[in-house]
């Protein structure tokens, strides 16, 4: 099931008898729509709409751009309005990914709408897999690991999906990796603990699902028949990601006492994949044994680290990027100065020199487009690429100008940045518009 439709929908004049409406956001615009009347009758030449082209649905789903925000509006029954509207909050409030709920109206007659906050600079699976490479999978296996790991997050925390796909989620640039969000959560169950079976259940959706969604970019773009064994191997691959991080967050591995040096190896692995610890258990047995167990938290160890240092607030595969640079640029500083310098000391001045005019001329390199911090950590990648290639450092100018010529190395997590323009700047629909649309239709 997609998140929004552009299909036409039956109109018909449904006057609300009552009305609730609840609004998270202090927003005149939205207060003054006419919540009253079912979203399929809004004037589309009075209300703000947004056109974003996504794909069926089974509910109408609309999105109106008003004091300075995009907002996505869904039509559901009052009973499945209720239940998503509560769900998102709860998924908000354990900093989970997922978009967030701003608001709900009941408008009687078992009719409502769910009003979330449209996630910015974010695209649904078929803009990535449609404007990149055909020939590359780098692009393919980024998406899936992004999926496996929402997936290992959502059910850490006792959330059941019930309708997991490529279809209900949107991706956002992380660094070298994709960041996943879960944007719909009308089947979605929140439970203190799930079974084997309920965790089991959800990824054999999920594989089944993902194998439809990388089919369906495949007719799109009118692949070969020969190709469609891959993309079942892709998909069935789902599994495959999904137990290797689930096993390795919640092994218990025994160590002989003599080897316990190799616990804090488990802990960097953990680390390395962006997970803080939050508690750390050993247990010694009567055999020379060590049983280590850990109790993981939260996947932003990196991004912690740099808000402690800078007051940055950036996704975790960023922070690992960005406090790389931080690092080497301490390293600089102290071989400058011959005074060992700490990454908390310069931190600050890193920001001011480094950080910020980085950011500004790679993100004026793009365009404008995306994001500035995004920008950054691809110009970043591609100095080190193309200077891994010339055996040399090639210098910021040179990884500018391939980053303004969209000449970067191929495969590279910066060749995403063609997927960066964002949906949501498309421009309002107009009378004319309208017009025109009918005309081709």
């Amino acid at each position: 099931m997609d998140i929004a439709t552009t299909e036409p929908v039956p109109a018909y004049r449904h006057h609300a008898s009552s009305l609730d409406l609840r609004l998270r956001v202090t927003s005149p615009g939205l207060l003054a729509l006419p919540w009253r009347d079912r979203l399929a009758d809004w004037d589309l030449t009075e209300i703000p709409f947004r056109d974003i082209p996504v794909g069926p649905s089974r509910h109408l789903v609309r999105f109106v751009d008003t004091d300075g925000a995009l907002w996505a509006l869904k039509d559901l029954p009052e009973r499945i309005a209720i239940k998503e509207y509560a769900v998102l909050r709860d998924l908000e409030a354990r900093s989970l990914p997922a978009v967030r709920a701003a608001g709900l109206v009941i408008q009687g007659d078992d009719s409502a709408i769910l009003v979330t906050r449209y996630l910015e600079r974010s695209w649904q699976y078929r803009r990535l897999l449609m404007r990149m490479p055909r020939e590359s999978s780098e692009y393919v296996d980024r998406l899936l690991d992004a999926m496996a790991s929402l997936l290992v997050e959502l059910h850490r925390n006792g959330v059941f999906w019930g309708d997991c796909s490529l279809a209900n989620t949107l991706f956002s640039r992380d660094g070298q990796v994709l960041q996943a969000w879960l944007v719909d959560a009308e089947t979605s169950e929140i439970h203190p603990r799930l079974s084997n079976g309920q965790r089991q259940y959800d990824l054999d959706i999920l594989v089944e699902n993902v194998a439809g969604g990388l089919m369906d970019v495949a007719s799109r773009l009118g692949l070969p028949d020969d190709d469609y064994p891959v993309l079942i191997e892709q998909a069935q691959s789902m599994a495959t990601r999904y137990t290797a991080l689930w096993e390795t967050l919640h092994a218990e591995p025994v160590f002989s006492f003599d080897d316990r040096y190799q616990i804090e190896g488990q802990i960097r692995a953990l680390h390395d994949l962006g997970f803080a610890v939050d508690e750390i258990n050993v247990h010694a047995g009567g055999d020379n044994t060590l049983r280590f167990r850990v109790a993981v938290a939260a996947r932003r160890f990196h991004a912690s680290q740099l808000h402690d240092l800078t007051g940055l607030d950036v996704g975790e595969g960023q922070a690992r990027i960005l406090l790389a640079d931080l690092h080497a640029y301490a390293h600089h500083i102290a071989q400058q100065t011959g005074a060992d310098v700490s990454a908390a000391f310069v931190a600050p001045r890193w920001v001011t020199e480094v950080l910020r005019p980085g950011s500004a001329r790679a993100h004026q390199a793009l365009t404008g487009v995306g994001d500035p911090i995004q920008a950054y950590c691809d110009l970043l990648e591609v100095r080190w690429l193309l200077s891994e290639q010339a055996k040399r450092d090639v210098g910021e100018d040179t990884a500018l100008e391939a980053l303004a010529r969209r000449s970067v190395p191929a495969g590279s997590a910066a060749e995403m940045a063609i997927a960066d323009v964002s949906t949501g700047q498309l421009p309002a629909l107009t009378p004319a518009m309208l017009t025109e649309i009918d005309a081709a239709e």
